[in-house]
């Protein structure tokens, strides 16, 4: 679905104030863009904490939320909330799309890539790693696939950071 038809979508569905649809407009308060941001970093602290107290596979829903709270900061930016995980991602995109934001498509999907569907055992994306972690039997994740996940989280993290702290 093109990207104007899904906010379209998005924003009709956020009209009827239901719970988790679509996206809404709403004031632009610096107390919600810094709450956003407080919780992203309190999910980047939990990504270590939960690897050092060996729960790692919460590590990978940590850095899931950590990045989703830095966008859903972006989100209210822009004067808008979303209580829906792919509204969020088409809403960036569009700003993406419309060069209001430096971050790219492609570090758009390292988070979450809808074209991934196949192997997704293997896919390198977060979301796909949340997931995998999430719904899987496995209770650790391995030190090298952590390492990997803090690295990626840290360098998305700080960008979309840098674009919600531009003026």
């Amino acid at each position: 679905m093109p990207i104007q038809d899904k906010l379209r979508k998005c924003f009709k569905e956020g009209d009827k104030g239901e719970r988790h649809k679509g996206l809404r407009r709403i004031e632009i308060k610096k107390e919600k863009i810094n709450g956003h941001l407080n919780k992203a970093k309190h999910n980047y602290t939990a990504i270590t904490t939960f690897h050092n107290t060996g729960f790692s596979d919460w590590s990978a829903s940590a850095s899931f939320y950590c990045l989703y709270h830095a966008l859903l900061a972006l989100l209210a930016k822009y004067g808008f909330e979303s209580r829906n995980q792919s509204c969020t991602f088409a809403f960036i995109e569009d700003l993406v799309e419309k060069r209001k934001i430096t971050l790219t498509k492609e570090e758009l999907k390292e988070i979450y890539d809808s074209e991934v569907r196949e192997d997704l055992e293997h896919s390198d994306k977060i979301l796909d790693i949340r997931e995998i972690m999430q719904y899987s039997i496995m209770t650790a994740i391995e030190n090298k696939e952590y390492q990997f996940l803090l690295d990626k989280t840290k360098r998305l993290f700080d960008k979309i950071r840098m674009e919600i702290e531009k003026e």
